[in-house]
Protein backbone atom coordinates (compact mmCIF):
# COMPACT_ATOMS: atom_id res chain seq x y z
CA UNK A 1 0.00 0.00 0.00
CA UNK A 2 1.07 3.54 -0.68
CA UNK A 3 1.61 6.28 2.19
CA UNK A 4 -1.16 8.22 0.75
CA UNK A 5 -3.38 5.69 0.79
CA UNK A 6 -2.24 4.29 4.61
CA UNK A 7 -2.66 7.81 5.86
CA UNK A 8 -6.34 8.08 4.20
CA UNK A 9 -7.55 4.90 5.61
CA UNK A 10 -6.50 5.53 9.19
CA UNK A 11 -7.59 8.34 9.34
CA UNK A 12 -11.26 7.65 8.20
CA UNK A 13 -10.94 5.52 10.95
CA UNK A 14 -10.47 7.79 13.76
CA UNK A 15 -13.05 9.66 12.36
CA UNK A 16 -15.05 6.24 12.42
CA UNK A 17 -14.25 6.23 16.02
CA UNK A 18 -15.12 9.40 16.93
CA UNK A 19 -18.59 9.19 15.90
CA UNK A 20 -18.88 6.28 17.67
CA UNK A 21 -17.63 8.09 20.82
CA UNK A 22 -19.99 10.71 20.08
CA UNK A 23 -22.98 8.70 19.07
CA UNK A 24 -22.45 6.80 22.85
CA UNK A 25 -22.16 9.92 24.80
CA UNK A 26 -25.35 10.88 23.26
CA UNK A 27 -26.87 8.24 23.51
CA UNK A 28 -25.79 8.40 27.45
CA UNK A 29 -27.32 11.90 28.09
CA UNK A 30 -30.18 11.17 26.48
CA UNK A 31 -30.56 7.95 28.90
CA UNK A 32 -29.36 10.17 31.59
CA UNK A 33 -32.36 12.60 31.51
CA UNK A 34 -30.73 15.40 28.66
CA UNK A 35 -32.59 17.40 26.51
CA UNK A 36 -32.03 16.85 22.87
CA UNK A 37 -29.71 19.95 22.20
CA UNK A 38 -27.74 19.00 25.77
CA UNK A 39 -27.27 15.63 24.19
CA UNK A 40 -25.92 17.27 20.82
CA UNK A 41 -23.68 19.79 22.49
CA UNK A 42 -21.62 16.51 24.55
CA UNK A 43 -21.78 14.69 21.55
CA UNK A 44 -19.56 17.34 19.48
CA UNK A 45 -17.73 17.35 22.70
CA UNK A 46 -16.90 13.91 22.57
CA UNK A 47 -16.53 13.92 18.79
CA UNK A 48 -14.14 17.22 19.49
CA UNK A 49 -11.70 15.28 22.36
CA UNK A 50 -11.23 12.10 20.56
CA UNK A 51 -9.94 13.92 16.99
CA UNK A 52 -7.83 16.21 19.76
CA UNK A 53 -6.77 13.14 21.42
CA UNK A 54 -5.81 11.64 18.07
CA UNK A 55 -3.93 14.96 16.99
CA UNK A 56 -1.76 14.91 19.64
CA UNK A 57 -0.85 11.11 19.38
CA UNK A 58 0.32 11.34 16.45
CA UNK A 59 2.08 14.89 17.26
CA UNK A 60 4.04 12.69 19.88
CA UNK A 61 4.63 9.74 17.57
CA UNK A 62 5.78 12.39 14.94
CA UNK A 63 8.55 13.73 17.14
CA UNK A 64 9.60 10.08 18.06
CA UNK A 65 9.91 8.01 14.59
CA UNK A 66 11.95 8.90 12.15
Amino acid sequence: MSSPAVVLLIAALVVVFALMAAAAAAKLARLDGASYPAALMRAASAFAAVLALAAAVTGALAQILP
